[in-house]
């Protein structure tokens, strides 16, 4: 089977990344042929040194593009991605082949529609977000640090500022999700596509194609059975992971303030000052490599995960989990779902911090945190979320995608005077404020 992987990075940037390249490996062990489809480099070396096949058009992505207009212009359309895409999908064999999209937004452009749809071969999409929905990609507003609830591109959503960046640049996420939806068709090129969590079924089942099959399979985790923690009420609070409004960094050190504990980062990000300056007594590790962060959540008294918008699954809490490492989660992201209350790690309140210290209050008692790590520890290794049981999942759908003959609806071609519309505007000179932060929702 040749399965082309598409997406922004041909490095790890992010979890949609991370995700990708471990099913190209895991293919490749299993007698496939992967084949890597990125905009931006630099390219990951455990794809070459394992044989993966990889097509890197060494772009740069939005966020770090030097020229604003350019990276405006080709993040709502990416002329070549969409060239380099269409020669080589129509390179690969009908009948034994699939088209995996694991990201678009950050460097590829709605623009990979029109190859996919030419191609006749059958697409599924992973929902590592929710860019095919909602142009800031979270149903978040970063002004007010909620959830969002208006309906995606209704006059409220366009004249609502939810943007991480400006006013501005929430227009141009909106004009870029008019392209994807009213040019590209983007969505109505999948047959089929994958959610994480059951929480993200809940939030996209009703706004998918009709007809579309819908398949459940978490990301997997590496980790190792290192059996239950000999000391589990030693260690710090910790927090693993990108330090962005969104993650609720800030909430979780102002709980910890008022607990009375000393909240440990693991991580960097756009708030990272902020947070230093209005916390000084919590300490900023920045990001450590992968055995590192895992050797930390091993030796935590508890991971905190104070996410604050419609995470889709938040991996380091199923990796603390493995790790034998009790959780406290939000009950607004699908991290809890990985999570007992009371049992494996604790739920708080999403956006209370007098919640969310009760919780790290309650988790100074040395014989709960025992009792939730044993449990944290034995449940995950009961139906533990591997590598291998992922790409197995993954197979049962291609296989069952090739099966069937059916291919994803056309999308027609491009209509030039509506890219014309979106694009060229741009490229005159419209007042986009900066490039859009790739690596926020």
């Amino acid at each position: 089977m040749s399965v082309a992987l598409v997406l922004d990075h041909a490095s790890v940037t992010g979890g949609a990344a991370k995700v990708a390249f471990d099913s190209a490996l895991g293919l490749r062990q299993a007698g496939h042929r992967p084949i890597v489809f990125a905009a931006a480099g630099p390219i990951d070396p455990r794809l070459t040194e394992e044989g993966v096949e990889v097509v890197c058009l060494g772009q740069h992505d939005i966020l770090n593009d030097p020229s604003r207009l350019s990276a405006a212009a080709r993040g709502i359309w990416n002329f070549e991605a969409a060239r380099r895409l269409e020669a080589l999908l129509a390179s690969l064999p009908k009948g034994r082949s699939v088209v995996h999209v694991h990201g678009w937004a950050k460097a590829l452009s709605p623009s990979i529609a029109r190859p996919i749809a030419a191609s006749g071969l059958p697409a599924v999409c992973t929902l590592h977000e929710y860019f095919l929905f909602c142009p800031n990609g979270g149903f978040f507003n970063y002004n007010t640090n909620e959830v969002c609830r208006l309906e995606p591109m209704s006059g409220a959503c366009l004249t609502t500022n939810c943007d991480s960046r400006s006013y501005p640049q929430k227009l141009w996420r909106c004009a870029r999700h008019s392209a994807m939806g009213r040019v590209a068709r983007l969505p109505k090129v999948f047959s089929d596509f994958v959610v994480i969590s059951d929480l993200q079924d809940g939030i996209v089942r009703s706004r998918l194609p009709k007809g579309a099959r819908v398949h459940r399979v978490p990301n997997p985790i590496e980790a190792h059975q290192l059996g239950p923690k000999s000391e589990p009420a030693s260690g710090d609070f910790l927090f693993v992971g990108r330090i962005a409004r969104e993650k609720g960094p800030l909430l979780f050190a102002e709980a910890a303030r008022r607990a009375g504990v000393v909240p440990t980062y693991v991580g960097d990000g756009p708030i990272r000052e902020e947070l230093a300056v209005r916390y000084p007594e919590a300490r900023i590790l920045g990001w450590k490599t992968p055995d590192e962060a895992r050797a930390m959540m091993r030796a935590a008294r508890a991971l905190v995960f104070p996410s604050l918008w419609y995470e889709v699954q938040g991996l380091t809490v199923t990796e603390a989990k493995a790790m034998g490492t009790p959780v406290v989660v939000s009950d607004v992201c699908a991290g809890r779902e990985a999570i007992e209350d009371g049992k494996s790690g604790l739920w708080f309140r999403s956006g209370d911090p007098d919640a969310l210290a009760v919780a790290l209050d309650r988790l100074k008692e040395d014989a709960l945190v025992e009792r939730l790590s044993n449990t944290a520890y034995e449940t995950y290794w009961a139906d533990a979320q591997t590598p291998g049981r992922h790409v197995d999942a993954i197979l049962d759908i291609y296989e069952g995608m090739l099966r069937t003959g059916l291919e994803p609806p056309a999308s027609p071609p491009p209509r030039q005077h509506l890219i014309d519309e979106v694009v060229h505007p741009l490229r005159d000179g419209a007042d986009i404020e900066e490039p859009l932060d790739a690596r926020a929702p």
